[in-house]
């Protein structure tokens, strides 16, 4: 059974912009992920074909070649005459060996021509497929055959994937979702941020002539985190601290992404002082850590301190009377 036309199946027009594509996507593979539709039998079908047809249509070459009617909906070259998957030459009488011939566009867009299907059949299926041949009939290692014309090269899967911090952390596997609802568990690279690309070798879609599989292009995201904050290798968190602890000196425990901390706060510390812990940052991509920036903010007690307030009422007439004086 041929592949939908992709605009269809993300219920667009070919007006569509990236973004418009985007969104259709995203709320279309929510709603059929086959997770959320355990008991139906179709959902993995019908998630594939999603991805598919997203797959296809974010490529702005593939898409191109698509609305120009150059590949179909599976990504395979349209020749004139000549069905890829199995359709064998079709339009008129005669056929294969009765003089027909059909036209290519070479795979790095220079030029084409036309080429005599007669006894060449075989010939063109073994171009576009893995095989190699030699001898007087076929084509000698696999090069250039038909005047230039090349297998196409296998398009890659771009992906995205949230990891937390302390997946970064802990050096072990991190599990990901691929878009075609495959799950995979990752080696993540010492210096991975947001932004990185990852790519898996051998885990994207598979080419439909050559058999052969593309990778998988896995863009990194880091989740927000509910006490730290990125800043390059670094990390920063703000840490309260009591005011006792802030005018009188002493030790604060803190977290860090591997445990927990004692940070010694100095006598009259004000807020908003940044204390540095070396090693406790980000792994470093060349190697190393890098540091946790812990920013001080006073605590007041709760609830209100009826001696305290007492000790700052005399404070600040004190301060009132030395400015008069």
């Amino acid at each position: 059974m041929a592949t939908r036309d992709p605009y269809k199946v993300l219920g667009l027009d070919k007006s569509a912009s990236a973004a418009e594509l985007k969104s259709a996507y995203r709320k279309l593979a929510k709603k059929h992920h086959p997770d959320a539709n355990k008991d139906d039998p179709n959902a993995q079908s019908r998630f594939a074909e999603l991805n598919a047809a997203y797959e296809l249509l974010s490529d702005k070459d593939k898409r191109g070649q698509f609305d120009r009617g150059e590949i179909d909906a599976d990504g395979n070259p349209r020749f004139a005459g000549f069905d890829p998957r199995g359709g064998g030459f079709g339009g008129g009488a005669g056929g294969p060996g009765g003089g027909r011939t059909f036209t290519w566009r070479t795979s790095r867009g220079g030029g084409g021509g036309e080429f005599d299907a007669g006894d060449a059949f075989a010939d063109i299926l073994n171009a576009f497929g893995a095989g190699r041949r030699g001898g007087a009939g076929g084509f000698a290692g696999g090069g250039d055959p038909m005047g230039g014309v090349r297998a196409q090269k296998v398009a890659d899967v771009k992906a995205e994937a949230t990891l937390s911090l302390e997946d970064l952390e802990s050096g072990n596997k991190a599990r990901v979702l691929l878009p075609d609802g495959r799950t995979l568990d990752i080696n993540i690279p010492a210096g991975t941020r947001s932004g990185t690309e990852l790519r898996l070798k051998g885990q994207g879609a598979t080419d439909p002539l050559s058999g052969r599989r593309g990778d998988v292009r896995l863009t990194v995201k880091i989740a927000p985190h509910k006490n730290f904050r990125v800043d390059g290798d670094d990390l920063r968190l703000d840490q309260p601290v009591p005011l006792a602890d802030a005018v009188l000196g002493g030790k604060v425990r803190i977290r860090t992404l591997s445990g927990q901390a004692d940070i010694a706060v100095p006598k009259g510390t004000s807020s908003g002082r940044t204390m540095r812990l070396k090693g406790k940052g980000l792994a470093k991509k060349g190697g190393g850590h890098g540091d946790l920036l812990v920013t001080l903010q006073i605590q007041l007690p709760e609830p209100a301190d009826p001696e305290l307030e007492a000790l700052m009422e005399k404070s600040r007439a004190a301060i009132a009377g030395d400015t008069r004086g």
